[in-house]
Parts: structure tokens; C-alpha cells; sequence
């Protein structure tokens, strides 16, 4: 009888790790891969779709067309997760496994923020993308406000992004001079690990006359007024608002009893909880890195090989080593990249690679090699 292993969300680590078992595996697993949604987006092509750079219907990579022995991709929303038992129910069904994987990523919190969600626009979700591809040509002048409303939250750079990419949108339609880009950011900096990349984005913000207001979060919006508070009390006025919503971990994962300050403990070399046989990984876990999905798909191939050990009676079980690398949006047709290691060195460490027009194919192979080995394309 195949070993039953369950994974809980299809994000970049649910896909690697169904991939990687059913390479290593076949058959002899029984991998049930679980999503609520039906397609997968990559983070980037968020803001592909909100600048109009691309339709909705061409990022969505569609969760049926994965087809891979010994995985089956069900649509189905978890209800309730009993880690001892390593039991799952959703609105369909109520599953057992021998190896239980959460890899649920984080949701977005919109009323820890008051006023975001009638006042602003978020641009972290496929839906808040969409929307604003429709509000965008409706902004002509005013303050825009990039606003992160919480740390921490996933793929540090996109916030940067964002406003660099707005400076290019603003100025193809010959308004520019006619708005202001504020760009409102917990940190000091805007990638704390690396400061040669913070310094290109400083650099690209000055010379694009945005705004750059550190260490401060957005805590309120007052849509009558149109005003964004800061925490520190201080009031934006703004025209437009795209906002970074707060994170958490999702509702389900939270009641389930896993969680400690709203996240998943896990051990950040193994992905192991505490609850034997059960891993937690991505965005829903602590693990000491960022939040983004090149750190997930790497976690996914420690857990990966770690099963595929234990099912084969041994063999090499790895440890994950804290490195994965960004691509950064500079505008201007440039992307450049950070590569971040997190766990060799005293303290985390980034290495920037300058924009340019290789990095952009870089990062369109980085996303068809993706597309082509998870689903078949």
C-alpha cells in the first residue's frame, strides 16, 4: 500500500514537494495535494496584471493540468487540521496520512488596518491586482501612497517595485509631473540583508523623485478624508492608495493549535513541527528567513528528500540552508537580483547583481522552467 502524504496548499512549496516525490517515488506514494483556489499565480505576474502588462487569464496556471503519478490535486478548502492525528477535513472530505505537510501560505488581514479595505487598494492578492488594472487609468494626478501596513509580509522587494513601476506607468501616460509617489516601509532600509540593493533602490527612488518614508507602517486610512495615518501619528493625504495589508497566518492553521506568534514553529534547518510527521513550510511557518516563494520551493526540496529518506529506510536526509534569490523590478525594461543567505554568517547577508536586460530573460526562464516542471507547459 502507498504511503499516504498530504500536503496542504499548492503554492511553491506544495508544488515542488508533489514534483520532487513523484520524480523520486512514483506510485509508491500517495501524495494528495490540496488548494482552495484553481490556478496558481506567481507573486510577480501580481503586478503584471495591475500595470496592464498582461491579461488576468494569461498568468493563471490552472491546478487541472497537473498530472503526475502518485499526485492528485483536489479544489477543496481545509476546515479543520488535527496535527496529532495528522487528520485533515475540508468542505469535501476528512483525510488520514502517514506525513502531514502545511504549506497553506499567509493571508492578508485587511481589518488590522482600519480603513483599508473601503479607503485603499491592496495589490498583494490576485483580486486586489485585478482591481486597481481598472483604478489605475482612473488616477491623473495627486499623491499616490505605496503603503506597507505591517511587517512581516511577503516578498520584501514588491513594495519597491511597485513604486518604480508606477513612476513608469504615470510617465507613458504623460502625467507624472501632474503626481507624487510616497512610499511608506517599516524598515530603515528597503532590503535589510543587503545594503548594496538598498542602495540601488534609494538611488532609483531619488532619481525618480518617490518619496521614501522609512521605518514607519501604515496603522489607519480615513476614506472621508483620504488620509493615510502612520504610526507614528503622522497624516499623508493621498489620492491613491496601494496598499501591503497585514499578514497572518491563516484562521484554520491558527485553531488548529500549531501556531506561536501567529506562525509555525518549525525547526529551520529540518521544516519538522512538533508534532511528529508533520512539516510545516513557506509563508505559514517560522522559519528565519523572508516570506517568499523561492525560499518555500527550497524548504520544499529539504522536506522532499527528508520523506524520501525515511520511505526508502535511509539514504542522505539534507538540512536547508537559508539562500534563494530575488528578481527586483527597477523599471525602465531592467530587473536586477539579490541573492540573500540567511543562516551561514553571523548575520544575513545579499549580494546584488546590477539591473539589466539578461536579468529580465533570467527571470522570465526562472518562471517558464517553474511552469514547465509543476505543471506539464
Amino acid at each position: 500500500m502507498s504511503t499516504r502524504v498530504l500536503v496542504l496548499g499548492a503554492g511553491f512549496g506544495g508544488l515542488e514537494l508533489a514534483t520532487t516525490l513523484s520524480e523520486a517515488l512514483g506510485d509508491d506514494v500517495d501524495v494528495t495535494l490540496i488548494d482552495k483556489n484553481d490556478a496558481f499565480v506567481f507573486g510577480y505576474s501580481k503586478l503584471d496584471v495591475m500595470f496592464g502588462r498582461t491579461a488576468p487569464e494569461a498568468v493563471r496556471l490552472r491546478y487541472r493540468d497537473i498530472a503526475k503519478p502518485g499526485v492528485q490535486f483536489l479544489q477543496q478548502t481545509v476546515t479543520a487540521i488535527d496535527p496529532e492525528a495528522r487528520r485533515v477535513t475540508t468542505d469535501g472530505c476528512v483525510y488520514d496520512a502517514e506525513f502531514l505537510i502545511v504549506a497553506l501560505g499567509a493571508d492578508y488581514d485587511l481589518d488590522a488596518t482600519p480603513g483599508l479595505a473601503e479607503g485603499g487598494n491592496e495589490f498583494y492578492s490576485v483580486e486586489g491586482a485585478e482591481r486597481l488594472r481598472e483604478v489605475l487609468p482612473t488616477f491623473s494626478q495627486g499623491r499616490a501612497i505605496v503603503g506597507v501596513c505591517g511587517a512581516p509580509f511577503k516578498c520584501p522587494p514588491a513594495p519597491s517595485e511597485a513604486a518604480l513601476l508606477l513612476h513608469d506607468y504615470l510617465s507613458e501616460r504623460g502625467i507624472r509631473d501632474d503626481c507624487k509617489i510616497s512610499f511608506v516601509i517599516p524598515f530603515d532600509v528597503p532590503i535589510p540583508p543587503s545594503p548594496d540593493t538598498s542602495r540601488a533602490l534609494l538611488e532609483a527612488f531619488a532619481d525618480r523623485d518617490i518619496e521614501f518614508l522609512s521605518g514607519h507602517r501604515v496603522s489607519s486610512l480615513d476614506p472621508e478624508r483620504s488620509v493615510a495615518v502612520l504610526d507614528d501619528g503622522t497624516k499623508l493625504p493621498y489620492d491613491l492608495f496601494l496598499g501591503v495589508p497585514k499578514h497572518r497566518a491563516p484562521e484554520v492553521v491558527v485553531a488548529s493549535g500549531m501556531t506561536e506568534d501567529g506562525y509555525v514553529p518549525v525547526s529551520s534547518r529540518t521544516l519538522e513541527t512538533r508534532f511528529p510527521g508533520v512539516y510545516a513550510l513557506g509563508d505559514v511557518a517560522t522559519v528565519g528567513v523572508p516570506k517568499a516563494g523561492v525560499f518555500s520551493e527550497r524548504q520544499a526540496g529539504v522536506v522532499a528528500t527528508a520523506l524520501i529518506s525515511k520511505l526508502r529506510s535511509g539514504g542522505e536526509s539534507g538540512e536547508y540552508d537559508g539562500t534563494g534569490s530575488c528578481y527586483i523590478e527597477f523599471g525602465a525594461g531592467r530587473v536586477g537580483r539579490v541573492d540573500v543567505d540567511f543562516f551561514s554568517g553571523p548575520k544575513p547577508t545579499g549580494t546584488f547583481q546590477e539591473p539589466s536586460r539578461e536579468l529580465v530573460a533570467e527571470k522570465r526562464h526562472f518562471g517558464s522552467s517553474r511552469s514547465a516542471r509543476w505543471f506539464g507547459h
